[in-house]
This record gives C-alpha cells, sequence and structure tokens, in this order.
C-alpha cells in the first residue's frame, strides 16, 4: 500500500505534467488534525482544471493513479437517473484503488472554485500554478462541531423519540421485521444520536465533532454509557430488539435529563412513562390479541 508520501506526490506529480489542472487543493479528514490518521482515509483531492470535457471523453485517463478496484462516477448516475448537472463546471471520480487507497477526485473549473473555495473550512491548498487560489485561514472542524440545542430542537428531538416508538412496537407485535427495523433506525435512532451529540457537545463546551454519523461516539461516551449505546443494536429476534428499545429508552432519559438540566428546559417526563408503559403492554400482548 503507498504511504501518504507517496500518494501526495502521484497526486501532485499528475497535475503538474497536465497543463489543464492550474491548482490542486485539498479537503476532508487528512486536513483535519483532530482525527486520527488510519490507512482508509480518503484522499479528498479538487484538480482546478481550464475545462473538463476532454478528461471525461478519456475514459482512461483517470488509470495513471493505479489499478482500480471499482470507480464511481456520481455525476454520471445522477444525470442517467435524469438529475440536471453542469459537467462542464465540476466532475468527480470516486477511485477505489487495488492497494488500498482511496481517491475522490473533483475536476472544477476556476469560475467555480472561485464560487465554493474555502467555504469548507477544512481545505488546504496544495498547488498553484497561476496564483489563482484565494488566501484562506488554516484548516479548522468548526464547521463539524456539535451545536447547542435550543428548547425548539430539544422539545423536539424528545417529543419525536417517545411518539414514534409506538410504530416500532407495532411493527415489532405484527411481525413486520423491515418495518419494525427501519422505524427503529429512522426515527428512534435518529433522536438518541441527536442526544448524544448534544450530551458529547455539553461535556466539551461544544467545541468538538463527533464524527460523521457518531462514529466518534465510542471516544467521548463513558465506558457504562458505551455500553448501553451498543446494545441498541438488535439482531432480527423479537426479544432483543424489545431490550434494544427499552435500552436506549433507558439511555434517552438519562442523556436527555442532563442537557435538559444543563439549559433549563423541561423533559417530558409524563410523555416518558406513558409510553413507556404503553410499550411494555404492547409486548405482553399475545400474537392473537384484538384488544389492548
Amino acid at each position: 500500500m503507498r504511504n501518504e508520501q507517496e500518494m501526495t506526490d502521484v497526486i501532485l506529480t499528475t497535475a503538474k505534467e497536465d497543463e489543464r489542472v492550474r491548482a490542486v487543493y485539498m479537503n476532508g479528514s487528512r486536513t483535519n488534525p483532530n482525527v486520527p490518521k488510519d490507512l482508509f482515509q480518503d484522499y479528498d483531492i479538487v484538480y482546478v482544471v481550464t475545462e473538463t470535457t476532454s478528461f471525461i471523453e478519456d475514459e482512461q485517463w483517470i488509470s495513471v493513479f493505479g489499478d482500480m478496484i471499482m470507480v464511481q462516477e456520481p455525476d454520471k448516475l445522477d444525470a442517467g437517473m435524469g438529475r440536471e448537472h453542469n459537467f462542464h463546471r465540476r466532475y468527480a471520480y470516486l477511485m477505489l484503488l487495488t492497494d488500498g487507497n482511496r481517491i475522490d477526485l473533483t475536476l472544477q473549473t476556476k469560475e467555480a472554485m472561485r464560487e465554493e473555495y474555502g467555504i469548507d473550512k477544512l481545505t488546504v491548498p496544495l498547488l498553484d500554478k497561476d496564483g489563482c487560489l484565494p488566501s484562506i485561514p488554516p484548516p479548522s472542524d468548526i464547521d463539524y462541531h456539535v451545536n447547542k440545542p435550543t428548547e425548539g430542537e430539544f422539545n423536539s428531538c424528545t417529543n419525536d423519540f417517545w411518539w414514534c416508538l409506538q410504530n416500532v412496537a407495532k411493527g415489532i407485535w405484527r411481525d413486520e421485521l423491515p418495518y419494525a427495523k427501519q422505524m427503529f433506525v429512522l426515527t428512534t435512532r435518529a433522536s438518541l444520536d441527536k442526544m448524544v451529540n448534544w450530551w458529547i457537545g455539553l461535556q466539551n463546551d461544544f467545541q468538538l465533532s463527533t464524527g460523521k454519523l457518531g462514529k466518534y461516539f465510542k471516544r467521548h461516551l463513558p465506558a457504562r454509557y458505551w455500553t448501553m449505546y451498543k446494545a441498541t443494536f438488535a439482531n432480527s429476534d423479537d426479544e432483543q430488539m424489545w431490550e434494544s428499545m427499552f435500552t436506549a429508552c433507558e439511555l434517552f432519559r438519562a442523556l436527555a435529563k442532563e442537557v435538559a438540566a444543563a439549559f433549563s428546559y423541561v423533559y417530558p417526563d409524563d410523555d416518558d412513562q406513558n409510553m413507556t408503559d404503553y410499550l411494555y403492554r404492547v409486548r405482553s400482548l399475545p400474537a392473537d390479541a384484538t384488544e389492548m
């Protein structure tokens, strides 16, 4: 597997030797000093180019980066589904290489660059042949920090969490596995993850990121809470799904009450108690029940 220096060399050498490429910059996790480095980090690269057409028409040009396991061209796929996209402004290649490296490479015209460069604060210039890249501050992940919840956001999250559990419960009782699992992920877990984010933010003065899809939860949750969080992931067994649901309730309750206390918000104890009682009632129903 080529190391970071070797990958950077091939990315920059390709750009230097191609007159169509006028500048190169990087964004993503490799520009973030708060993210630990590992072998699965992508190289999120932008080539600022004079035009995109000649690249797109030459389907083999990306082979310069190495042998490919698979390539995705998201803009081409979007166009194939009828979505409008201006290939003349930007075009992307997502490349998984046989040595294990991955490059997400975007071609971007100078016009598009002037509108977008630096909006993502995790941006680092790598090459500028014409002095066209504007000056920007050092990279920062501040845009990805957990934000403090407003009272309205907190109320919406707690209400959604307790209200939507009825759908998970009836899905389990009806033996509708896809529905029950999807409802848990899309509603229960969505609300739980919001609360986990806010709780972690609270412990760190809202000066950190928990990562995409909560990938750094383990790093920031105490062992007891992390053990509970892991237990909210169930297999397809009904009893385990019930247990994971009640564990999610216990964890959500503990975190939400701490967040509420910190911001002088009101935690909905009545909703919590009433819905918890309801869930236990549904769990105890026989499969042929016709009434509660």
